[in-house]
Protein backbone atom coordinates (compact mmCIF):
# COMPACT_ATOMS: atom_id res chain seq x y z
CA UNK A 1 0.00 0.00 0.00
CA UNK A 2 1.50 2.94 -1.26
CA UNK A 3 1.01 6.51 1.51
CA UNK A 4 -2.53 5.03 2.33
CA UNK A 5 -4.68 6.44 5.39
CA UNK A 6 -8.04 5.83 6.04
CA UNK A 7 -10.57 7.86 8.13
CA UNK A 8 -14.14 7.31 8.91
CA UNK A 9 -16.95 9.72 9.97
CA UNK A 10 -19.59 8.79 12.59
CA UNK A 11 -22.38 7.16 10.17
CA UNK A 12 -20.94 3.15 10.03
CA UNK A 13 -17.84 3.08 12.03
CA UNK A 14 -18.69 -0.47 12.52
CA UNK A 15 -17.78 -1.19 8.82
CA UNK A 16 -15.02 1.27 8.64
CA UNK A 17 -13.51 -0.70 11.22
CA UNK A 18 -14.21 -4.04 9.09
CA UNK A 19 -12.45 -2.49 6.40
CA UNK A 20 -9.46 -1.55 7.97
CA UNK A 21 -8.58 -4.78 9.35
CA UNK A 22 -9.30 -6.42 5.91
CA UNK A 23 -7.23 -4.31 4.45
CA UNK A 24 -4.69 -4.31 7.24
CA UNK A 25 -4.68 -0.44 7.42
CA UNK A 26 -5.32 0.75 11.13
CA UNK A 27 -7.87 4.00 10.82
CA UNK A 28 -6.18 6.80 11.44
CA UNK A 29 -6.43 9.56 13.77
CA UNK A 30 -9.39 11.97 13.69
CA UNK A 31 -11.72 13.95 15.68
CA UNK A 32 -15.10 14.49 14.60
CA UNK A 33 -17.48 15.59 17.00
CA UNK A 34 -19.54 18.83 17.49
CA UNK A 35 -19.01 21.68 18.88
CA UNK A 36 -21.55 22.81 21.69
CA UNK A 37 -23.88 25.10 19.73
CA UNK A 38 -24.04 21.89 17.61
CA UNK A 39 -21.82 22.53 14.53
CA UNK A 40 -19.21 19.87 13.59
CA UNK A 41 -15.50 20.28 14.79
CA UNK A 42 -13.18 18.10 12.76
CA UNK A 43 -9.49 17.74 13.66
CA UNK A 44 -6.97 15.60 12.11
CA UNK A 45 -4.34 14.40 14.68
CA UNK A 46 -1.81 12.81 11.85
CA UNK A 47 0.54 14.44 9.31
CA UNK A 48 -1.30 13.79 6.12
CA UNK A 49 1.12 16.02 3.55
CA UNK A 50 0.96 14.09 0.05
CA UNK A 51 -1.00 11.02 1.88
CA UNK A 52 -3.58 9.04 -0.24
CA UNK A 53 -6.61 9.27 2.09
CA UNK A 54 -9.81 7.39 1.70
CA UNK A 55 -13.02 8.66 3.75
CA UNK A 56 -15.53 6.22 4.48
CA UNK A 57 -18.50 7.93 5.38
CA UNK A 58 -22.56 6.59 4.19
CA UNK A 59 -24.91 9.57 3.69
CA UNK A 60 -27.88 7.91 5.88
CA UNK A 61 -29.66 9.30 8.42
CA UNK A 62 -29.38 11.38 10.03
CA UNK A 63 -28.29 12.47 6.74
CA UNK A 64 -27.57 16.37 6.51
CA UNK A 65 -25.16 15.52 9.79
CA UNK A 66 -23.31 12.64 8.04
CA UNK A 67 -23.17 14.65 4.73
CA UNK A 68 -21.94 18.11 6.53
CA UNK A 69 -19.24 15.66 8.12
CA UNK A 70 -17.66 14.29 5.33
CA UNK A 71 -17.93 17.55 3.54
CA UNK A 72 -16.01 19.26 6.15
CA UNK A 73 -13.54 15.81 6.54
CA UNK A 74 -12.93 17.02 2.52
CA UNK A 75 -12.00 20.98 3.48
CA UNK A 76 -10.01 19.74 6.33
CA UNK A 77 -7.54 16.98 4.39
CA UNK A 78 -7.50 19.26 1.31
CA UNK A 79 -6.33 22.03 3.39
CA UNK A 80 -3.62 19.99 5.29
CA UNK A 81 -2.11 19.18 1.82
CA UNK A 82 -2.83 15.41 0.86
CA UNK A 83 -1.99 13.96 -2.24
CA UNK A 84 -5.55 12.46 -3.45
CA UNK A 85 -8.98 12.38 -1.40
CA UNK A 86 -11.47 9.06 -2.41
CA UNK A 87 -14.76 9.23 -0.76
CA UNK A 88 -15.63 6.17 0.28
CA UNK A 89 -19.73 6.29 0.40
CA UNK A 90 -21.36 2.74 1.11
CA UNK A 91 -25.01 4.21 0.88
CA UNK A 92 -25.53 7.52 -1.17
CA UNK A 93 -28.00 9.67 0.06
CA UNK A 94 -30.31 12.17 -1.99
CA UNK A 95 -29.77 9.75 -4.71
CA UNK A 96 -33.50 8.91 -5.51
CA UNK A 97 -34.37 12.48 -6.67
CA UNK A 98 -31.99 12.40 -10.44
CA UNK A 99 -34.31 14.09 -12.38
CA UNK A 100 -37.27 16.22 -12.95
CA UNK A 101 -40.46 14.02 -14.52
CA UNK A 102 -43.05 15.72 -15.89
CA UNK A 103 -41.12 18.84 -15.53
CA UNK A 104 -42.30 19.01 -11.91
CA UNK A 105 -41.13 21.77 -9.59
CA UNK A 106 -38.83 19.71 -7.63
CA UNK A 107 -34.98 19.39 -6.94
CA UNK A 108 -32.29 17.43 -8.47
CA UNK A 109 -30.67 16.34 -5.42
CA UNK A 110 -28.04 14.06 -6.32
CA UNK A 111 -26.62 16.25 -8.68
CA UNK A 112 -26.70 19.02 -5.67
CA UNK A 113 -24.73 16.20 -3.56
CA UNK A 114 -22.35 15.40 -6.62
CA UNK A 115 -21.57 19.36 -6.96
CA UNK A 116 -20.46 19.39 -3.32
CA UNK A 117 -18.23 16.68 -3.24
CA UNK A 118 -16.44 17.52 -6.35
CA UNK A 119 -16.36 21.38 -5.23
CA UNK A 120 -14.74 20.56 -2.08
CA UNK A 121 -11.66 18.91 -3.14
CA UNK A 122 -12.81 15.38 -3.45
CA UNK A 123 -10.87 13.29 -6.30
CA UNK A 124 -12.63 10.13 -6.74
CA UNK A 125 -15.93 8.68 -5.32
CA UNK A 126 -15.97 4.68 -4.61
CA UNK A 127 -19.86 4.03 -3.75
CA UNK A 128 -22.12 0.66 -3.79
CA UNK A 129 -25.14 0.16 -5.72
CA UNK A 130 -26.15 3.87 -6.88
CA UNK A 131 -29.73 4.32 -6.80
CA UNK A 132 -29.59 5.26 -10.68
CA UNK A 133 -26.54 4.31 -12.70
CA UNK A 134 -26.79 7.66 -14.54
CA UNK A 135 -25.21 9.87 -11.34
CA UNK A 136 -22.59 9.12 -12.45
CA UNK A 137 -22.41 11.66 -15.26
CA UNK A 138 -23.31 14.36 -12.48
CA UNK A 139 -19.54 14.09 -11.53
CA UNK A 140 -16.79 15.31 -13.56
CA UNK A 141 -14.53 12.86 -11.63
CA UNK A 142 -13.81 9.41 -11.56
CA UNK A 143 -17.08 7.40 -9.77
CA UNK A 144 -16.21 3.23 -8.93
CA UNK A 145 -19.88 2.22 -8.54
CA UNK A 146 -19.30 -1.34 -6.98
CA UNK A 147 -22.51 -3.78 -7.82
CA UNK A 148 -23.67 -4.68 -4.01
CA UNK A 149 -25.25 -8.06 -5.48
CA UNK A 150 -22.09 -9.36 -5.87
CA UNK A 151 -21.82 -9.70 -1.42
CA UNK A 152 -24.83 -12.44 -2.24
CA UNK A 153 -23.77 -14.38 -4.91
CA UNK A 154 -22.50 -17.32 -3.22
CA UNK A 155 -25.32 -17.54 -0.75
CA UNK A 156 -28.01 -17.55 -3.50
CA UNK A 157 -25.81 -20.00 -5.45
CA UNK A 158 -26.17 -22.50 -2.16
CA UNK A 159 -29.29 -21.77 -0.90
CA UNK A 160 -31.23 -25.13 -1.58
CA UNK A 161 -34.28 -24.28 -3.65
CA UNK A 162 -37.35 -26.78 -3.63
CA UNK A 163 -38.71 -25.40 -7.15
CA UNK A 164 -37.46 -23.67 -10.51
CA UNK A 165 -36.02 -20.20 -9.98
CA UNK A 166 -37.35 -16.85 -10.96
CA UNK A 167 -35.67 -13.68 -10.49
CA UNK A 168 -38.05 -10.99 -9.86
CA UNK A 169 -37.54 -6.98 -10.84
CA UNK A 170 -39.19 -5.15 -7.98
CA UNK A 171 -40.05 -2.29 -10.99
CA UNK A 172 -38.76 -1.84 -14.17
CA UNK A 173 -35.90 0.18 -13.69
CA UNK A 174 -34.48 -3.11 -12.18
CA UNK A 175 -34.06 -5.06 -14.79
CA UNK A 176 -30.75 -5.35 -15.68
CA UNK A 177 -29.69 -6.19 -11.82
CA UNK A 178 -32.32 -8.94 -12.23
CA UNK A 179 -31.14 -10.09 -15.92
CA UNK A 180 -27.51 -10.00 -14.85
CA UNK A 181 -27.91 -12.32 -11.41
CA UNK A 182 -30.17 -14.23 -13.62
CA UNK A 183 -27.45 -15.03 -16.18
CA UNK A 184 -25.22 -16.31 -13.48
CA UNK A 185 -28.18 -18.90 -11.99
CA UNK A 186 -27.70 -21.04 -15.05
CA UNK A 187 -30.02 -18.53 -17.00
CA UNK A 188 -33.02 -18.32 -15.07
CA UNK A 189 -36.30 -17.16 -15.88
CA UNK A 190 -36.92 -13.55 -14.50
CA UNK A 191 -40.05 -11.50 -14.20
CA UNK A 192 -41.10 -7.69 -13.63
CA UNK A 193 -43.26 -6.26 -11.61
CA UNK A 194 -45.64 -3.37 -13.12
CA UNK A 195 -46.56 -0.71 -10.34
CA UNK A 196 -47.30 2.80 -10.38
CA UNK A 197 -46.38 4.96 -7.94
CA UNK A 198 -49.02 7.57 -6.95
CA UNK A 199 -47.01 9.01 -3.74
CA UNK A 200 -43.27 8.39 -2.10
CA UNK A 201 -42.75 5.14 -0.43
CA UNK A 202 -46.25 3.71 -1.81
CA UNK A 203 -47.29 2.16 -4.82
CA UNK A 204 -50.14 0.06 -6.40
CA UNK A 205 -49.27 -3.24 -8.36
CA UNK A 206 -50.80 -3.47 -11.64
CA UNK A 207 -49.13 -6.52 -13.08
CA UNK A 208 -46.31 -9.70 -13.05
CA UNK A 209 -44.84 -9.83 -16.26
CA UNK A 210 -43.19 -13.41 -15.51
CA UNK A 211 -43.44 -16.90 -15.09
CA UNK A 212 -43.45 -17.07 -11.29
CA UNK A 213 -46.25 -19.55 -10.92
CA UNK A 214 -45.38 -22.84 -8.50
CA UNK A 215 -41.50 -21.08 -8.43
CA UNK A 216 -39.32 -20.17 -5.58
CA UNK A 217 -38.50 -16.25 -6.38
CA UNK A 218 -35.29 -13.84 -5.67
CA UNK A 219 -36.68 -10.64 -5.43
CA UNK A 220 -33.67 -8.07 -5.54
CA UNK A 221 -33.55 -4.43 -5.16
CA UNK A 222 -30.85 -1.96 -4.45
CA UNK A 223 -33.20 -0.16 -1.30
CA UNK A 224 -35.49 -0.99 1.29
CA UNK A 225 -36.96 2.23 3.43
CA UNK A 226 -40.39 1.49 4.84
CA UNK A 227 -40.76 -1.95 2.93
CA UNK A 228 -44.24 -1.01 1.81
CA UNK A 229 -43.84 -1.77 -1.50
CA UNK A 230 -41.66 -4.48 -1.64
CA UNK A 231 -43.87 -6.22 1.19
CA UNK A 232 -46.71 -5.41 -1.47
CA UNK A 233 -44.49 -7.12 -4.31
CA UNK A 234 -43.83 -10.26 -2.33
CA UNK A 235 -48.01 -10.29 -1.00
CA UNK A 236 -48.64 -10.06 -5.16
CA UNK A 237 -46.03 -12.85 -5.98
CA UNK A 238 -47.35 -15.24 -3.46
CA UNK A 239 -51.15 -14.95 -4.83
CA UNK A 240 -50.00 -15.17 -7.95
CA UNK A 241 -48.66 -18.78 -6.99
CA UNK A 242 -45.17 -17.76 -5.82
CA UNK A 243 -43.93 -20.47 -3.46
CA UNK A 244 -41.17 -19.10 -1.51
CA UNK A 245 -39.49 -15.91 -1.47
CA UNK A 246 -36.27 -14.51 -0.79
CA UNK A 247 -34.91 -11.00 -0.92
CA UNK A 248 -31.71 -9.65 -1.37
CA UNK A 249 -31.74 -5.96 -0.57
CA UNK A 250 -28.30 -3.92 -0.65
CA UNK A 251 -29.31 -1.21 1.45
CA UNK A 252 -31.75 -1.35 4.53
CA UNK A 253 -32.70 2.45 4.89
CA UNK A 254 -35.38 1.01 7.32
CA UNK A 255 -37.44 3.96 8.26
CA UNK A 256 -41.14 5.14 8.86
CA UNK A 257 -43.49 2.01 9.44
CA UNK A 258 -40.78 -0.56 8.48
CA UNK A 259 -41.50 -2.32 11.67
CA UNK A 260 -44.96 -3.25 10.97
CA UNK A 261 -44.44 -3.79 7.74
CA UNK A 262 -42.03 -6.64 8.41
CA UNK A 263 -44.59 -8.54 11.36
CA UNK A 264 -47.00 -8.64 8.16
CA UNK A 265 -44.45 -9.77 5.55
CA UNK A 266 -45.01 -13.13 3.68
CA UNK A 267 -41.11 -13.30 2.04
CA UNK A 268 -39.66 -16.18 3.92
CA UNK A 269 -36.37 -14.67 4.03
CA UNK A 270 -34.73 -11.05 3.58
CA UNK A 271 -30.44 -10.39 3.37
CA UNK A 272 -29.22 -7.06 3.15
CA UNK A 273 -25.49 -5.18 3.17
CA UNK A 274 -23.96 -3.40 6.30
CA UNK A 275 -23.43 -0.18 3.76
CA UNK A 276 -26.11 1.47 6.99
CA UNK A 277 -25.13 0.86 10.39
CA UNK A 278 -28.47 -1.56 11.55
CA UNK A 279 -27.33 -1.78 15.28
CA UNK A 280 -30.19 0.52 16.60
CA UNK A 281 -32.84 -1.33 14.43
CA UNK A 282 -31.84 -5.26 13.79
CA UNK A 283 -33.44 -6.24 17.09
CA UNK A 284 -36.62 -5.15 16.11
CA UNK A 285 -36.37 -7.80 13.06
CA UNK A 286 -34.62 -10.47 13.62
CA UNK A 287 -35.16 -12.27 10.72
CA UNK A 288 -32.87 -10.13 8.85
CA UNK A 289 -29.27 -11.37 7.69
CA UNK A 290 -26.63 -8.79 7.04
CA UNK A 291 -23.77 -9.27 4.59
CA UNK A 292 -20.83 -6.63 4.85
CA UNK A 293 -19.45 -5.24 2.35
CA UNK A 294 -15.82 -5.05 3.91
CA UNK A 295 -14.36 -7.48 1.65
CA UNK A 296 -15.57 -6.12 -1.73
CA UNK A 297 -14.34 -2.39 -0.40
CA UNK A 298 -11.20 -3.15 1.28
CA UNK A 299 -10.10 -4.56 -2.27
CA UNK A 300 -11.61 -1.99 -4.01
CA UNK A 301 -9.79 0.30 -1.95
CA UNK A 302 -6.24 -2.03 -2.73
CA UNK A 303 -6.55 -1.05 -6.30
CA UNK A 304 -7.22 2.16 -6.36
CA UNK A 305 -4.12 3.01 -3.84
CA UNK A 306 -2.50 0.96 -6.55
CA UNK A 307 -3.53 1.71 -9.18
CA UNK A 308 -4.81 -1.49 -10.46
CA UNK A 309 -8.17 -2.04 -12.05
CA UNK A 310 -11.56 -2.19 -10.65
CA UNK A 311 -14.03 -3.69 -12.78
CA UNK A 312 -11.59 -6.64 -13.28
CA UNK A 313 -12.97 -8.05 -9.82
CA UNK A 314 -16.23 -8.35 -11.52
CA UNK A 315 -15.33 -9.86 -14.82
CA UNK A 316 -16.90 -12.88 -14.05
CA UNK A 317 -19.91 -11.93 -12.19
CA UNK A 318 -21.86 -9.64 -12.53
CA UNK A 319 -22.16 -6.71 -15.48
Amino acid sequence: MNNIKIFAGNSNLKLALKISKKIRVPLSKCYVGNFSDGEINIKIHENVRGDDIFIIQSICYPNNNNLMELLIMVDAFRRASVGRITAVIPYFGYARQDRRVHSSRVPITAKIIANLLTNVGVNRILTVDLHSDQIQGFFDIPVDNIFGSLVFINKIIQKKYTNQITVVSPDAGGILRARSLAKILDNAEIAIIDKRRHKFNNAKIINVIGNINNRDCILIDDIIDTGNTLFKAAKTLKERGAQKIYAYITHPILSGNYSKNFKQSVIDEISVCDSINLSKKININMGINIETLSDILSESIRRINNGNSISAIFKNDLK
